[in-house]
């Protein structure tokens, strides 16, 4: 019989070795942006999660100096995006806050530091043949939470993943299931990570979450002198010497 453990490092090295057909590309030319567009609406369109008659799936938001929105591209073909906001106690700008403001402002009055992973969205075609695609793209959330030492990782989900998240992630609920305030057609659950409570036991279980401070750097930098982003970022983690987990974390 198959230890609990086994199957975990089976899964563990079934996502590594995924992790060598892809790359990531910040998203900043108009070109790739209609692309990340496309996608936003063939997965909102199936899972009807908004109403998407005269509204625009490319927003300001999506420019905000605080947000970074990605593409991730299995074999050079593009399969999923997510936008990443930082959101910190001097800037408040989300997605999640405007839905939620009370709730994340007393996070923040608080001084913590926040990432909310918003946006995700997955070519459905490609869903169906790789259920892989959350982990590869929800990767992106665990190294911005690195990058900019972030007490929080947001996940502002549907009631049916929030098991998912749960279970992967660590989640707590900060807001129960409830229909949405906003422009949601479907429920909204508020759940969060306390990345320096769990994320040494997350990169321990998940060693595909890892990654090394270069690569963190390239996706996230925006310092003068790295203006124009690299055109594709490749995924670190079977770099990183072994034992390492990339980054130091809280006991």
């Amino acid at each position: 019989m198959t230890s609990s453990g086994n199957l975990q490092g089976t899964f563990s090295d079934k996502l590594m070795d995924v992790l060598n057909h892809v790359e990531y590309r910040r998203i900043e030319s108009g070109e790739d942006m209609e692309e990340v567009a496309r996608i936003r609406y063939k997965a909102y369109k199936l899972a009807d999660i908004l109403p998407l008659q005269g509204s625009r799936l490319i927003d300001d938001i999506d420019f905000d100096d605080h947000a970074y929105v990605f593409g991730v591209y299995y074999d050079e073909r593009l399969i999923s995006t997510v936008r990443i906001h930082n959101i910190t106690p001097d800037h408040r700008v989300s997605s999640t806050r405007s839905i939620y403001p009370r709730e994340i402002d007393a996070l923040l009055d608080a001084g913590l530091s926040l990432i909310d992973p918003v946006r995700f969205a997955a070519d459905p075609q490609v869903m169906k043949d790789m259920p892989a695609i959350p982990y590869l793209t929800l990767r992106i959330a665990i190294m911005a939470a690195a990058y900019f030492d972030s007490d929080r990782v947001l996940q502002l989900v549907s009631p049916q993943h929030a098991p998912f998240y749960r279970r992967v992630f660590y989640a707590e609920t900060i807001v129960p299931p409830q229909k949405n305030r906003g422009k949601y057609n479907i429920e909204l659950t508020l759940m969060a990570t306390n990345t320096k409570e769990v994320g040494r036991k997350l990169l321990t279980r998940f060693p595909f979450f890892i990654s090394n401070a270069s690569e963190r750097r390239l996706m996230f930098s925006r310092k003068v002198a790295d203006t124009l982003p690299p055109l594709t970022i490749i995924p670190t983690a079977r770099f990183v010497p072994e034992g390492s987990l990339g980054v130091d974390l809280p006991l």
